[in-house]
């Protein structure tokens, strides 16, 4: 009976192996301290009534501690929870009321007193656990000094729930993928696969720990390297920590690679070391990956997945070592490990489409999660009963099984590998009172991928300037999802004189 955690008793055995470095302040633990911590916050955990099959909202920024919740709530048999650091009150509420959380571990200041205010709109968030100084819950450092270090992982089926990953919804709310045991392994091994990795390895991460994307940093843990973690972007930070640690995978995306195909000369001596880079979380422009490439040599891993499949513990990606899989700067390379990967009929999901014709990507594999949860309607529509998860992308297979993305049968609107979703954005906007209708859509930017729009439709005889949304936006939803720019109009497209068509909107301003 697995349990994913069993890996680090194995790697701390090794007293001097480091895990987890973080060049900004010095931090470092080895695997041994890592278990250590898990297993001391786990017995905290379980002390305070936390069993087997809970579900705990993980409330922090990018940081050894997120790694150290995720391993002693999975080794306890309960379920994280991560919640993106940038939420307000609703959208942290949200995730707890959906979720059923019977517990929270947050940050203190600011953070503390935004899940202080969360947990008030929430009964049943029984037990709270604040990293620093915060009006709620008990102190991280008390919790871990007054509990066990011995922790046995408990046994757990491959299909037991580890995890609740908060993703992309057709109601505009963030919906729970139901990630389990058996699929993180699943990933990991996928993961180690397309990246080669081995114990030696430093791997430099840049995605938050919320999201999906440290799956590629615990894969890296999981084969025995060390994970250099950057809790907040700097493109001068970024370049020195590859320099001063001697990096050898490297952590990015569009917007990251775009950015370092226009950097100075000399650049290229701080990627001296790198022999791999991750792209994921939203299209590579083509033009932008040929850049980088004629300039750097350094191979691409650029990666489909989603959250319902741990990036691409069910998906593909063009593996180093493997250039003609890039095809011309377009593709996401083919299937990786055990997934399997079809092009349907966006109408008649059964309906197989031949190659290099666009339909729906369907996705296969043993990282595809059980479900949504508590959503027992979408979930029998995505997740079909032979397997296949039905994504809601465009895309084709060549000849040779080699897959392209095209377009996207959703509205979500991905902005530097962060999801946006319209009707969610949309909602708040509605909020204003000078605004009597609104539309949010993606427009194509060169370095983010996208950026969200705003169409609005005033009250008669409003005003309301660009600078005034963006306020009143920024007050109610985080900020990635501030559209960035304001189109006022008289009306706005409808079929029937209903359904919203952003796709005309698209088409005309995007």
């Amino acid at each position: 009976m697995p349990n994913v955690t069993t890996f680090l008793d194995n790697l701390a055995r090794d007293p001097s192996l480091v895990a987890l470095r973080v060049p900004h302040t010095g931090e470092s633990l080895t695997y041994a301290a890592l278990l250590e911590q898990a297993c001391r916050l786990g017995n905290g955990l379980l002390s305070r009534g936390i069993a087997k099959g809970d579900r705990v909202c993980i409330y922090l920024d990018s940081s050894p501690r997120y790694l150290v919740c995720y391993f002693a709530l999975w080794r306890i048999g309960a379920v994280a929870v991560p919640a993106n650091i940038v939420y307000k009150e609703g959208e942290l509420a949200h995730v707890l009321r959906d979720s059923g959380a019977r517990g929270l571990i947050c940050a203190g200041g600011t953070s503390a007193l935004i899940a202080e205010e969360a947990v008030k709109m929430v009964p049943g968030v029984e037990v709270v656990i604040r990293t620093s100084e915060g009006p709620i819950g008990d102190s991280w450092d008390q919790v871990l000094s007054s509990s066990s270090p011995d922790l046995p992982a408990v046994h757990c089926g491959f299909d037991h729930p580890c995890q609740l990953q908060y993703t992309a919804g057709t109601t505009g709310r963030p919906k729970g993928a139901i990630l389990t045991h058996g699929n993180w392994m699943a990933a990991l091994d996928a993961e180690r696969e397309v990246l080669s990795l081995r114990r030696g390895d430093v791997y430099l991460g840049i995605y938050p720990m919320g999201h999906v994307g440290v799956s590629w940093g615990i894969a890296v843990l999981r084969a025995g390297g060390t994970y250099l973690i950057m809790e907040r972007f700097s493109e001068q930070e970024y370049l020195d920590d590859c320099r001063k640690h001697g990096v050898t995978v490297l952590a990015a995306m569009p917007p990251v690679i775009h950015t370092l195909s226009e950097a100075p000369p000399g650049t290229e001596e701080h990627l001296r070391t790198v022999r791999v880079i991750i792209s994921g979380g939203g299209q590579l422009l083509p033009y932008i990956w040929e850049k980088f490439d004629r300039r750097y040599g350094i191979p691409i891993a650029n990666s489909y997945g989603l959250s319902e499949t741990i990036v691409v513990g069910t998906g593909t990606a063009t593996v180093p070592g493997r250039p003609e899989l890039t095809r011309n700067y377009q593709s996401v390379g083919r299937p990786v490990g055990y997934s399997e990967v079809s092009i349907v009929d966006p109408e008649d999901p059964g309906r197989v489409l031949p190659p290099c014709d666009p339909g729906e990507i369907a996705l296969r594999g043993p990282a595809v999660a059980l479900g949504y949860w508590n959503l027992p309607e979408e979930s029998a529509e995505h997740f079909l009963p032979d397997g296949w998860f039905l994504t809601g992308d465009i895309g084709y297979l060549d000849s040779e099984g080699v897959l392209f993305i095209t377009d996207r049968k959703k509205d979500m609107i991905i902005m530097s590998g962060w999801k946006i979703y319209p009707t969610e954005v949309e909602n708040i906007i509605l909020q204003n009172p000078k605004v009597a209708d609104v539309a949010v859509f993606g427009r194509e930017d060169p370095r983010k991928g996208e950026i969200p729009v705003a169409a609005v439709v005033l009250v008669p005889g409003e005003t309301l300037t660009e600078e005034e949304l963006e306020e009143f936006c920024r007050a109610h939803m985080a900020g990635y999802k501030v559209p960035r720019e304001v189109i006022v109009l008289g009306s706005l497209p409808r079929a029937h004189g209903w359904k919203l068509l952003r796709r005309s909107l698209r088409e005309q301003f995007g």
